[in-house]
């Protein structure tokens, strides 16, 4: 476990954008018996999601929703110091799309750039080194764009996957201010690295047979070039480490649960999230969902959650935690202080 606390460094905007392609999980029925289905969306939670136009990548979602950040709080491009981009479906292997989005951008050359590429979990990671980036002498403003377009990496025959994902991209603003103390608590654990995978890469070199469609486990349809996830393992990791995550970054930072004012989950389904809530005894008033829009848009998610379902809410003073987790498999939580956090609506592309 790696514990850190930042102090006077917070998040000032938080944008998020997603494509206007809008798939049901109701017209999965040649995926999914008929008589399957209701049942399907209501233990997942997912009644549609938003799947990007071929031509669209994550780093195009993130794009419109950074001009949405900086237009909506006049935000000059050359006072941002550091571009970190988080995604597990780039542009390119090469060369890293962060330099790309500070050239659309119009940031500055002195501009530093690099891309991150985790889990599900991606956003705290990401979120911990922009915190750790801003609180650097001579590091004002950090730029953070996370977006994910999992149904290009997702086969619409497999009944696991595609029911869950949708593609989101986000933009988060963090800088030094009067936010008080923030702290993360983030973990690891390699041992599971087969309970979510793309199987295809460097380790197994991608030949013309990874390229080929059969079908896998329980009727499954994928090819080596697409994920796998193990949905009983992810569940009993995430049931297992959550809370217990939760519960000690509260019991480390002095809080309690009615201290918290929004504790955004990552967005895997409805049913484990009800869980999270019923063990950690929240009211659910206080936790924000938008899985049933936009699915599970993977390391998007908890950004996206925010932009959606607290725009124009976070003025004034809030505690807010955030908790996610994901392949590696890799998890944490965080608590800080929102404080006249502009949340600008969700825009489409």
């Amino acid at each position: 476990m790696a514990k850190i606390t930042f102090h006077g460094v917070g998040i000032k905007a938080l944008s998020a954008c997603v494509p206007s392609e809008i798939v049901y999980n109701k017209d999965l029925g040649y995926l999914i018996p008929e008589e399957e289905i209701e049942k399907t969306i209501s233990n997942i939670g997912i009644e549609q999601r938003r799947i990007a136009a071929p031509d669209v990548t994550a780093s195009d979602l993130c794009f419109k929703a950074a001009r949405r950040l900086m237009e909506d709080n006049q935000i000059a491009p050359e006072s941002i110091d550091v571009l970190l981009f988080m995604s597990q479906t780039a542009d390119y292997r090469i060369p890293a799309t962060s330099c790309l989005l500070q050239q659309r951008l119009g940031l500055p050359r002195e501009t530093l750039c690099f891309d991150i590429s985790l889990g599900c979990s991606g956003y705290l990671f990401a979120l911990s080194t922009a915190f750790a980036y801003a609180s650097m002498q001579g590091i004002n403003r950090v730029l953070l764009l996370d977006g994910e377009t999992f149904s290009k990496i997702v086969n619409r025959r497999d009944k696991v996957d595609w029911p869950l994902y949708g593609d989101a991209g986000t933009a988060t603003l963090i800088e030094k201010g009067d936010y008080g103390d923030s702290t993360f608590m983030l973990y690891t654990d390699g041992s599971g690295e087969n309970t979510l995978k793309i199987h295809a890469g460097m380790r197994n070199p991608i030949t013309p047979d990874s390229c080929v469609e059969r079908e896998q486990e329980e009727g499954n349809i994928r090819n080596d070039l697409e994920v796998f996830m193990d949905g009983m393992d992810v569940f009993n990791f995430a049931i297992s480490k959550v809370p217990k995550s939760i519960k000690l970054l509260l019991k480390e930072t002095d809080k309690t649960i009615d201290d918290v004012d929004y504790l955004v989950f990552h967005q895997a389904n409805r049913f484990m999230m009800d869980f999270f809530v019923k063990k950690l005894k929240i009211s659910p008033d206080r936790v924000p969902y938008c899985i049933s829009k936009y699915g599970n848009t993977s390391s998007a998610s908890v950004p996206l959650t925010v932009s959606s379902e607290l725009s124009g809410q976070l003025d004034g003073s809030h505690t807010v935690v955030m908790s996610a987790f994901g392949a590696g498999l890799s998890w944490g939580a965080t608590i800080m202080q929102m404080r006249d956090c502009k949340v600008s609506p969700v825009i489409e592309y």
